[in-house]
């Protein structure tokens, strides 16, 4: 079957660069991306699914008291505090000999 879409200039100029870069067709990423879009597959997971399997996403197992998770004292002051006070605790400069 055959049908007529216009594209806005900028779709299309992105469409035919990438058509040239991957050498095929307008046709085929057109029909791939139909399939993918009415068919529910999906050929990579989302920036949420991505984040969420690298541990960005989600609770800190045993931390919900607002302790440490090393089980020493929790520094003073919100997420800010607790963030730079690891950094330097990571970071910090190593006492002279």
């Amino acid at each position: 079957m055959t049908t007529t879409v216009r594209l806005p200039l900028r779709v299309e100029q992105a469409l035919a660069t990438y058509c040239v870069e991957a050498k095929r067709t307008k046709s085929e990423v057109i029909v791939e991306l139909l399939e993918q879009r009415f068919m529910g597959t999906q050929t990579e997971r989302t920036p949420y699914e991505l984040a969420q399997e690298a541990g960005f996403i989600g609770c800190l197992g045993g931390n919900s008291a607002g302790k440490s998770a090393g089980g020493g004292k929790k520094p003073a002051g919100g997420t800010k505090e607790r963030v730079a006070a690891t950094i330097r605790k990571k970071h910090g400069k190593k006492p002279a000999a």
